[in-house]
């Protein structure tokens, strides 16, 4: 189970906290971790404030309902993202979810430290989905920069030709995986010594 005291940092409200984070634990998926947890902070007393969650995976929007007996959930992946943003009012922040599709998510009176750490960690979440979307895209071919040896040739004496010939013809072949590029030198060496030692 996860402390609520990781994501009471930046005075975010107890009780809610422990409910969403309990209800949370429940949803997340293997390998997902909650990043940061902000509370709306209404200026008039909230029994029920809106909390937004954000997760390696996506992002929770939190509100109770039927009189905090019980929580509603919508989450977005980070494919679904265009872009986040926040607005500093004079009571708290409004914090803005521009999906790449529907309307944008608009959620208010979020405390404006807790905005500017829910805006930082859903860039971060962000940044990470698109760095590996380029990934899969466009894979880093590596290059053997490595210089290899010149390959020494078999020898093989004209009076053994007739004896030989199934190993003379596994030479070659050999040699030519070699020079296609199918196998390496390291292979090339070690199979060949194989096929000579069986001499």
């Amino acid at each position: 189970m996860t402390s609520i005291d990781n994501f009471l940092l930046d005075d975010q409200d107890p009780k809610t906290v422990e409910k969403v984070i309990h209800k949370l634990m429940d949803l997340i998926t293997t390998g997902e971790e909650i990043q940061y947890l902000a509370v709306q902070k209404k200026p008039a007393v909230t029994l029920l404030p809106d909390s937004i969650a954000i997760t390696n995976k996506r992002i929770f929007y939190c509100s109770p309902g039927n009189l905090g007996l019980t929580m509603n959930f919508k989450d977005i992946s980070w494919k679904n993202i265009k872009e986040v943003s926040f607005k500093e009012e004079f009571f708290g922040s409004k914090f803005i979810c521009v999906p790449t599709h529907g309307e944008n998510i608009v959620t208010e009176y979020i405390p404006k430290v807790q905005a500017r750490k829910l805006h930082q960690a859903v860039n971060e979440q962000l940044e990470r989905y698109k760095e590996a979307q380029d990934a899969l895209k466009n894979p880093i071919v590596q290059v053997n920069t490595q210089v290899e040896e010149p390959i020494p040739v078999v020898e093989v004496s004209i009076d053994s030709v007739i004896e030989e010939d199934e190993t003379t013809i596994k030479l070659r072949k050999l040699k030519t995986l070699f020079d296609k590029g199918l196998i390496t030198i390291d292979e090339y060496e070690a199979k060949k010594a194989d096929i000579l030692d069986s001499l």
